[in-house]
């Protein structure tokens, strides 16, 4: 046998134990409902999908909706919804193909999609209007939504909302998702997704093994992570400024000084853009501040809020 045959050989079984190795399959659904889910009600069928959705405060008070960014969870919001909800009712949900929500049997995960998933949730629960907290991609569907649907948004929180073009998103153009991004269908250490969580954070320390075991587990739910390549893939940014111009609800933008995922600056091209917006910048956070000092975070929106209530 040659020696180039030798070689190869040996470099293909080295690849082959490696990904043995590294191979990450998907957790049990059973174990993960266990482990992140409140009751079995939590689990409802709204326009085909079944969403993991959480539904406390009082039913006849203003409604709060919050909505996740991406690779998170309805989770990140639980310490705002106890703080607020003696005063407000407030809904969180996995979006479609996150969390423990099921999968989309469309196939769609387009921002219009999310739209009509989110306005039927709202049929759903008799919601005909609410105020909408938005963080980074939550922040995107919840501007797209006041704009689509004016009539059903109170009041708009945008924390580090996403929706402008950067680096790989264009505008009218779906990106091409890396294959090295869609290895992570087969491989996906802990490690890895930890440090793509630490830059979320101004202060790494605040980020707890705890909060990193949740994301973790919850992108190994079945089926999770072929929904996240799709909604990476099916994304098709529209030029924000036209609809943010036609959106009239008051609106919050809370952006945390140190965000290192969407920078602070970026704040000005929504103020420029929406008719009735603030700005609070929270100094040392990042790009969760909700989650990285909720407390801190939530004075500011408390405040807000109940300005609209007064």
């Amino acid at each position: 046998m040659r020696l180039s045959l030798v070689l190869a050989l040996i470099v293909v079984a080295a690849l082959a134990l490696g990904l043995y190795w590294l191979w990450t399959p998907d957790r049990s659904r059973v174990a993960l409902e266990a482990a992140y889910m409140d009751s079995p009600d939590d689990m409802i069928e709204v326009d085909g999908v079944w969403l993991h959705v959480r539904d406390s405060g009082p039913r006849e008070a203003p409604a709060l909706i919050m909505l996740h960014g991406f690779g998170s969870s309805l989770h990140t919001w639980e310490p705002w919804a106890e703080a607020l909800g003696d005063r407000y009712r407030v809904v969180r949900f996995d979006i479609p193909g996150t969390g423990l929500s099921g999968l989309d049997p469309t196939g769609d995960y387009s921002d219009e999609r999310t739209l009509d998933v989110l306005r039927a949730l709202m049929d759903r629960l008799a919601i005909d209007k609410a105020t909408l907290i938005g963080n980074s991609m939550g922040g995107r569907f919840a501007w797209r939504f006041a704009a689509a649907h004016p009539e059903r948004v109170e009041r708009l929180v945008l924390i580090s909302p996403d929706g402008f073009a950067s680096h790989g998103l264009e505008y009218g153009k779906r990106p091409d998702v890396p294959a090295m991004v869609q290895l992570m269908r087969y491989v996906l250490p802990r490690s890895m997704l930890r440090m793509n969580l630490v830059p979320a954070y101004a202060d790494p320390l605040r980020l707890s093994e705890a909060t990193v075991d949740r994301y973790y587990d919850l992108l190994l739910a079945p089926g999770a992570r072929d929904a996240t390549i799709a909604r990476m893939g099916q994304v098709e940014l529209v030029e924000p400024p036209p609809l943010l111009a036609t959106i009239t609800a008051p609106t919050l933008l809370l952006w945390g000084e140190k965000d290192a995922m969407i920078p602070v600056a970026n704040a000005a091209d929504y103020q420029a853009a929406l008719p009735d917006s603030r700005l609070v910048v929270l100094p040392d956070l990042g790009h969760v501040p909700h989650e990285e000092a909720p407390a801190e975070a939530l004075v500011p929106v408390a405040a807000f809020l109940d300005e609209g209530r007064a």
